[in-house]
């Protein structure tokens, strides 16, 4: 019974969230194809373009918490959709990118229209699921990142090669306002497809809601779980744990997917859509690996060592395409293992935070912990653009980024079991 009513609810909600979280994915990240364009158009040096990748995580931190206390007292559905729309009219504005000044901006911007999606959906999610269900549609849901780099650095390769000048239009510019339309397009069919939560949803029988309800009601951690306010949770050490984990994850994340275009290019590869095709191998292997993480995970109840193990691996995959960067094969084959080490830590980590929260401290908590760990975002590209700059190699970047998965391993290993493993 309980099986049959969560495969009606996966297939109302999930595939559907998951295509909204590849499209905001592919509209914060494909600036690292622009660049391939852009920097030459406008005259950004490489410290200034990791400025204006990173820019948009302060935009996103600042406004993300209120964001995410909204979507709970004004519903999820209208919010999520107001959210998409918003995004995806700046994310078209970039055609009108001129200068570094106009690029820092544009994306502070986005950074601020995209604030609260994913910590949004996150939470949503635990309308739905206990904690011992999540990890494995946190995990597909999660896919939506691999995905996007399957489907979108193709293609963003291919428009940056195959569509010309058309008018006063250069192709990043049309990268851009090409891709900025199925956000708008997703941020209607929010209004249509998405319910505020289980008691609105028409398409349950009153069965099914009580079943759901039950569920979650009967979470090992539901009639204890701590802090009960926000102000308490902010005060909680082990919220700023989370934030310190999450933060090594995401840099090493966007580390590698704002600077993997310019990472393949300095390996050898020529023309823009052969980068994009092989761009989208490492996230090819991420997309199998996580999702075999994510059922493991929800089928043992064990969180820690599922997110220490592709951390692991993540970090052996950086230091390996440091020390051969010339070598295409090579770096591909070691970008596909840090792709897929770090990228499985990402949704493998949302499972030790929603297992220890609940309530308004989880809308809180999840949004705080989801700003300060996106600050990674910020530092991450500034920081390799900055080392590539002055030692004119990426490799000293990608030694930090594989040495903060090390670091994020040894905090999850702190991390007691008995807090997160349900």
């Amino acid at each position: 019974m309980a099986a049959r009513v969560y495969d009606k609810v996966f297939w109302r909600i999930i595939p559907f969230l998951l295509v909204c979280y590849a499209v905001s994915y592919l509209d914060r990240v494909n600036v690292g194809f622009a660049k391939l364009e852009m920097n030459r158009s406008i005259g950004l040096s490489e410290t200034a373009y990791g400025i204006g990748a990173g820019v948009f995580f302060l935009g996103y931190t600042i406004f993300e918490l209120p964001s995410n206390l909204l979507l709970e007292r004004i519903g999820a559905r209208i919010w999520i959709a107001r959210i998409m729309v918003t995004w995806a009219l700046v994310s078209a504005s970039f055609v009108f990118v001129h200068s570094a000044a106009s690029f820092y901006i544009l994306r502070f911007c986005l950074g601020v229209s995209e604030a609260g999606f994913f910590p949004g959906v996150i939470l949503y999610l635990t309308y739905w699921y206990p904690a011992h269900r999540r990890a494995k549609v946190i995990a597909l849901l999660m896919s939506a990142i691999p995905i996007a780099g399957i489907f979108g650095n193709p293609l963003s390769g291919w428009i940056l090669e195959k569509v010309h000048r058309s008018g006063r239009l250069q192709a990043w510019q049309w990268m851009f306002l090409i891709e900025a339309l199925p956000a708008l397009l997703c941020g209607v069919a929010v209004l249509f497809v998405l319910d505020d939560g289980i008691a609105q949803a028409k398409w349950l029988t009153v069965v099914d809601k009580e079943l759901l309800l039950r569920e979650l009601e009967s979470d090992p951690g539901h009639g204890r779980k701590r802090p009960h306010s926000v102000m308490s949770m902010i005060g909680n050490g082990r919220v700023w744990i989370m934030s310190l984990i999450y933060f090594c994850i995401v840099m090493s994340q966007y580390g590698l997917t704002f600077w993997m275009p310019t990472l393949i290019r300095g390996s050898g590869a020529q023309g823009s859509f052969n980068i994009g095709l092989l761009s989208a191998i490492p996230f090819l292997c991420a997309v199998v690996v996580m999702n075999l993480f994510g059922l493991s995970s929800d089928r043992m109840r064990e969180r820690r060592w599922h997110l220490i193990v592709p951390g692991l691996f993540g970090s052996a995959g950086f230091f390996l395409a440091s020390a051969f960067p010339q070598n295409p094969l090579v770096s591909v084959a070691a970008l596909s293992l840090a792709a897929a080490g770090v990228l499985t830590c990402t949704p493998l980590f949302w499972s030790l935070p929603t297992a220890f929260l609940s309530g308004t401290a989880a809308a809180a908590g999840i949004a705080l912990i989801n700003s300060l760990g996106n600050l990674g975002g910020f530092v991450s590209p500034f920081l390799v653009g900055y080392l590539r700059d002055v030692t004119h190699s990426t490799q000293s970047g990608m030694y930090v980024l594989g040495g903060l998965l090390i670091i994020c391993c040894v905090l999850v290993w702190l991390t007691p079991a008995e807090l997160v493993d349900r």
